[in-house]
């Protein structure tokens, strides 16, 4: 399976790609990983939610690294979940800031009816890709991932509509 996804960030190349390039950063804005380490030069080891409850591990080597503009990755032999893919930061037009856009290919594990299970689940990478590059864009640029009422809890798939403030009463 391949997905492919892109944003625009009120951010410089320099600063998207050296935080990026901190893979310990990644599970800030990403919420199915549970953590990323890094193991050696180039190399870090990766843990991430699966569905029903479970959990998923791999070890991961950079295979291309332009400073400012691109980092590719591929999972090594042995990995709970086969993938690979790019992050590539270009300026925007208009000075906008950067255009960040993001393929991963990857092998669900247990195959197409792993690829099921997880788009029931509501817990497919193409939307989870979206998701967590709008959090990137929330940490770049306000500090912290922004949650209101109306998010999809995870736990139960409810969405809650958005509710202005309680005011008190005029005494």
């Amino acid at each position: 399976m391949k997905v492919k996804k892109a944003v625009t960030i009120n951010s410089s190349p320099e600063e998207l790609y050296n935080f990026w390039h901190n893979f310990e950063n990644l599970p800030r804005f990403m919420r199915h990983l549970e953590s990323v380490r890094v193991t050696g030069p180039g190399k870090s080891h990766w843990k991430a939610k699966a569905p029903a409850g479970q959990s998923v591990e791999w070890d991961a080597e950079v295979t291309e690294d332009s400073p400012n503009e691109l980092i590719a990755w591929h999972s090594l032999e042995g990995a709970d979940v086969e993938n690979s893919g790019m992050v590539r930061f270009t300026r925007a037009t208009g000075g906008r800031g950067t255009r960040v856009h993001v393929e991963l290919q990857y092998e669900p594990p247990a195959g197409k009816a792993g690829s099921l299970v997880a788009k029931l689940l509501g817990e497919e990478p193409e939307k989870q890709i979206y998701d967590d590059l709008r959090a990137f864009k929330q940490v770049i640029e306000l500090g912290e991932v922004v949650l209101s009422e109306a998010t999809i809890e995870s736990n139960n798939l409810i969405q809650h509509a958005g509710q202005p403030p309680q005011v008190a009463a005029a005494q």
